[in-house]
């Protein structure tokens, strides 16, 4: 699919992040575009920054949903066919994710179990509610959102990574099991698994705010207690570090996550929009992702060894964990 003109395209996750970037990028080119997310303020403005220079007759919609939850997904696919007045959609994103509820040990099973549910069974409610819709178009696109985590479940030794990689894992397998499937059985729709590195997203504080149901960018006295625990297991000395300064620690590296990053969201959506228009089955977005995939190939064995994340870290400038 190499033109997205007149096209419809859905996108989950599309109140920030690399969500509104494709969001962006493809009512540019003419590409009416309906995204889900649970903040509605957020798609609001990722509304707002689309109509501005909206190409005449595309068409934006917004809907409030909840990924994991299947009958907010069904009524999305009934919102997106009345709103846009057709049978049939083209391009699929599933892109919603969050992290958190990374340690099976000192992690709730509901944060474990929230984190997995949006990341793979918002691809998976995503492909299986969509698809008729897809199948019924002349071509079309499923793009499902993995990550580094996908091939690699490791964010550094002293961050157990549990629920978000085995989310990961699942959507690669599941996108990579799909291409044979659809080539069988709907040959003129084709998937992608997109594979990201270190992206500036706001899913540090966005994933905090979806796992307590808190809005406020403030931690809270529990948080800062298990944030000093953590740390303080990874060996570094907190005797003189105040609750108020851990606080600013936990801003400083959100911010630094979105606003560091090697890769950004605006250039991980034309990454991810130049694998589709190739037909590209596997998307690597960022230097860092490419470079990582070569190296947990190269040494599998040594891929959760200490070194073997340090030196990876020292080498594209990694500040993850």
């Amino acid at each position: 699919m190499r033109d997205f003109a007149g096209r419809i395209a859905v996108i989950t996750g599309g109140g920030a992040g690399m969500g509104r970037e494709l969001a962006r990028q493809l009512v540019a080119e003419g590409c009416h575009v309906a995204i889900c997310d649970v903040a509605q303020a957020a798609m609001d403005e990722t509304r707002r920054l689309c109509e501005a220079g909206l190409p005449q007759g595309v068409r934006i919609t917004t809907h409030v949903v909840d990924v994991a939850d299947e009958i907010q997904m069904q009524r999305f696919r009934d919102e997106v066919a009345a709103q846009h007045a057709t049978g049939c959609i083209h391009l699929l994103f599933n892109n919603a994710g969050i992290g958190g509820g990374g340690s099976m040990i000192a992690n709730s099973r509901e944060q474990w179990e929230r984190t997995f549910n949006i990341c793979w069974g918002g691809v998976y409610l995503g492909t299986r509610i969509f698809l008729p819709m897809l199948i019924a178009a002349d071509h079309g696109h499923i793009v499902n959102t993995s990550s580094v985590n996908g091939f690699w479940a490791s964010l550094g030794p002293t961050v157990p990574h549990t629920a978000y990689s085995a989310a990961k894992f699942a959507v690669k397998g599941f996108s990579e099991a799909l291409i044979g499937d659809l080539r069988l059985n709907a040959p003129h729709v084709r998937c992608s698994v997109v594979m990201p590195g270190h992206i500036g997203t706001s899913i540090m504080t966005n994933s905090r705010r979806i796992q307590l149901g808190d809005s406020s960018d403030e931690l809270s006295a529990e948080e800062v207690a298990g944030m000093r625990q953590r740390l303080s297991a990874a060996g570094i000395d907190l005797a003189q570090t105040s609750d108020d300064d851990l606080r600013a620690m936990a801003k400083e590296r959100a911010r630094s996550f979105q606003e560091d990053a090697p890769t950004s969201a605006a250039a991980a959506a034309r990454s991810i929009l130049d694998g589709v228009r190739r037909g590209d089955w596997r998307i690597l977005v960022g230097d860092d992702a490419h470079a990582l995939d070569a190296r947990v190939r190269a040494m599998p064995e040594r891929a959760y060894e200490v070194d073997f994340y340090q030196s990876f870290a020292a080498e594209v400038g990694w500040r993850l964990g």
